[in-house]
This record gives C-alpha cells, structure tokens and sequence, in this order.
C-alpha cells in the first residue's frame, strides 16, 4: 500500500520501504514505490510511470531530501530503476553531513524508517467503476527519508554491517527477487549451497550483479550434483 498527500500541482506518496541493509559508510536500498497497489488515496502507480524521470535525470537528478525539506539533501541517489516490483533505489547518505549523520543513526536504532517520494502527474486515467486512478506518468523529482511512512509494513527490516550474513528467510528472499531463482532453487542454494557461496564470496566482485552472478553458477553446479 502507499499513501499520497496532495501538494498543489505536487504530490508526495508515502511507500513500502524494504531495506534489507544499511551499510557502514551510509549505503542502503529498497523500494520507494511498488507497482500495482492501490494507496489510501485510490491511486495505483502502473509500471513505466517513472521510466521518463529516471532516463531524464538518471539518479543523480533525483534528489535525497529528508521530510521532503528542499534545504535538507541528506545525500545521493547512485541508483534508481524501475523492475517488476516497483521502484528500486540504492543511495548513500553523505556521513559528512550533520543531518545525514543524524538521519544514519536514526535508522540503525530503528526510530526512522520510512520513504517517500515527490512526484507531479503527468497522465492518469480514472476508473469510474472503482474509483481508482491509474498513474501512467510521474514527473519524479526526490525521493526523501521520512519518519512516518503511514504503513505497518513500510519499515528498515534489519541494520547490519558489511561482513553480516542474512537470515535463510531473508537470504530465500532475495534469491527469488534479484537472482531470479524459483523458490525451489532458492531453497536448494540455502540448503546445500550456502557453504558454497560463503567460500566464494572473496572471489566475487562486492557488487550485487557479482553476488547474483556467483549464485546463479553456484545453483547450476548444484543442479548438475543432483
């Protein structure tokens, strides 16, 4: 679910946060929006919406705010993108920054943990029969770092540092989502290859494309064992 509050010709909607990480230097990710949900404000953000903004402005044009404050930027976007899902941000917030510092504390203790992002409709259609309006175009402009994101479900799952493991739940996860593994594969990688891939990962490029590429290998050569 997500929630909108209407701005003037701005809007501002409040979303799912899925961040699996928050990473020593300051660099988290997760979703900002997801695709296909309709928010209390009974709009529904269609996949392709923010396609323009992001090849527009690539990440880099797209703001970090905190509570959508234009004086607060708390860091940098490296990376926005739409998949199937909905809105993936990867960003990082700048640590030589008093707020941002302040903002990186917050959600290592869990105090803050919501997302929103700013946004002006460009085309939306209506459905009379539902009442919901479909987002077919947003002009996106920041996506910022808030403390109520009006949801249950739309908080910083866990805070760790570069040499923490996930859970196998949360790893199952992740596998599926990013490595694009049935849930069966994702099931025999934990099972049988996990061994496999911490012995692995001093080779694999500290990247997520690396990791997926080394998890993909690694459910090949268990397929092959069986």
């Amino acid at each position: 679910m997500q929630y909108k509050i209407a701005a003037g010709p701005n809007e501002r909607k409040y979303s799912s946060l899925d961040v699996e990480a928050i990473e020593d230097d300051g660099t988290f990710s997760g979703y900002a929006s997801l695709f296909g949900r309709v928010d209390l404000g009974r709009d529904m953000v269609e996949r392709g919406a923010f396609a323009d903004s992001i090849q527009n402005r690539g990440a880099g044009g797209i703001r970090m705010l905190f509570q959508h404050d234009p004086n607060q930027p708390i860091g940098a976007w490296k990376e926005v993108r739409e998949d199937e899902r909905g809105l993936f941000v990867r960003g990082k917030l700048a640590t030589g920054v008093g707020r941002a510092r302040e903002v990186l504390e917050l959600m290592r203790n869990g105090a803050l943990d919501g997302l929103s992002i700013g946004f002006r409709t460009v085309r939306a259609t209506s459905d009379p029969r539902t009442g919901v309006r479909h987002i077919k175009k947003a002009d996106l402009w920041e996506i910022s770092v808030v403390t109520f994101p009006m949801l249950p479900d739309a908080r910083v799952e866990k805070v760790k540092s570069r040499g923490d493991l996930p859970s196998p739940r949360e790893f199952e996860r992740w596998l599926m989502r990013d490595a694009k593994l049935t849930r069966s594969e994702a099931k025999t990688v934990i099972s049988r290859g996990f061994a496999y891939l911490l012995r692995s990962r001093d080779a694999a490029p500290e990247t997520p494309e690396g990791l997926v590429n080394t998890i993909r290998r690694a459910t090949k050569l268990l397929q092959q064992q069986d």
